[in-house]
């Protein structure tokens, strides 16, 4: 039998949590080492079975797991990413890979010329409904797409907002939320190339915005909106839709549509939508859905980075990959700053707040 790829993680808090419970929960996988400065960190490395250390240094000092997973506060994600690369460790980031694109090419140039794996905790793309989605979509059985709808509209409690940061620049459901149906865009869709958008915060009034409005153009000529809004009772979001998370409420309702020349798609409900023999307004629609077997995305995505580990496989959201959707987001927000249509690729500002 293959030896068990030894991971450790860097952080303790709840994502950092999520993360230890799959590698215990992992047949590939054996917990090494939980890595937090704090008295509760030390705890869960104890009831984890796991070594404990207060620093990655002082880990690497002691012993060198097989990889590292990152979920400490978004503010070191590149510190801890170069520390792994530096002792040639693959690492998966938690989103974001980076504070700013100049800190996120460093690392990442840090770790190509190194030849040191690095994945990026977009854990959406390993949902198999998202993946059975693409292989829809790829196979062309819905022509060719050309517009797609996305929606994450929510109520989120007067109280989630007495969290001072929460009400700053930077941590509104742009950066918080949006970043991830942008990633599943760009993995269903290809590249974007510009955008455009324009925000409120019409009800609470915080320096964060509450409701944004975004066009995204992409290379193959797709036109995509995405709205979001986390002030709005509604039922429209990855959250209340996919049951991906069971704290939240789930309806029966669709979060992302899409529309080829051939048919249509709703996620997550995978309902493809066609005419039958002609094509045409007038002609009465078939639907079909399609079926697929639900598993934890988190729990692929650890499973995923121990083939990564073994050189099996290629990751599936890599640094870069990660990187060029904080670019998208970073866009969105200049142009909602600025009134303007922002191109992919011209100069960006770093993320406000961050």
């Amino acid at each position: 039998m293959e030896r068990k790829v030894r991971l450790a993680v860097l952080g303790a808090g709840l994502i950092g949590k999520r993360h230890i419970e799959h590698v215990l929960a992992e047949p590939q996988a054996e917990l090494l080492a939980v890595v937090d400065p704090m008295p509760l960190g030390q705890q869960i490395a104890r009831e984890s079975g796991a070594k404990w250390f207060p620093s990655f240094a002082a880990m690497i000092e002691t012993d060198r797991p097989d990889g590292i997973i990152v979920a400490t506060p978004n503010q070191i994600h590149v510190t801890n990413g170069l520390e792994a690369v530096a002792a040639g460790v693959p690492a998966l980031i938690e989103k974001p890979i980076a504070d700013d694109v100049a800190a996120g090419e460093k690392l990442i140039g840090a770790a190509e010329a190194a030849g040191v794996p690095l994945l990026v905790g977009h854990r959406r793309r390993h949902n198999p409904m998202i993946q059975k989605a693409k292989e829809i979509i790829d196979s062309g059985e819905l022509g060719h797409i050309l517009v797609a709808n996305a929606m994450f509209w929510l109520f989120k409690p007067d109280d989630y907002f007495d969290i001072e940061w929460r009400r700053q620049a930077g941590a509104g459901p742009v950066f918080l939320n949006l970043i991830h149906d942008v990633d599943n865009l760009r993995y269903l869709f290809g590249d974007i190339v510009a955008v455009q958008a324009r925000e409120s915060s019409a009800v609470r009034g915080n320096a964060v915005e509450e409701t944004s409005v975004i066009l995204m153009e992409f290379a193959s000529g797709l036109l995509a909106t995405a709205s979001v809004s986390d002030s709005v009772v509604a039922p429209w979001s990855w959250e209340m839709t996919t049951g991906e998370n069971p704290v939240y409420p789930k309806t029966e309702e669709s979060c992302y549509l899409i529309g080829g020349t051939r048919g249509s798609l709703t996620i997550p409900a995978l309902a493809v939508w066609k005419n039958g023999i002609k094509r045409s307004w007038w002609e009465p629609f078939e639907k079909r859905r399609v079926a697929v077997q639900y598993e934890d995305p988190l729990a692929l995505q650890i499973r995923q980075f121990c083939k990564v580990i073994r050189d099996e496989e290629a990751p599936l959201v890599s640094g870069r990959e990660g990187l060029n959707t904080l670019k998208v987001i970073l866009a969105v927000k200049q142009s909602a700053a600025s009134g303007e249509r922002v191109v992919l690729g011209s100069r960006q500002p770093n993320a406000p707040g961050c």
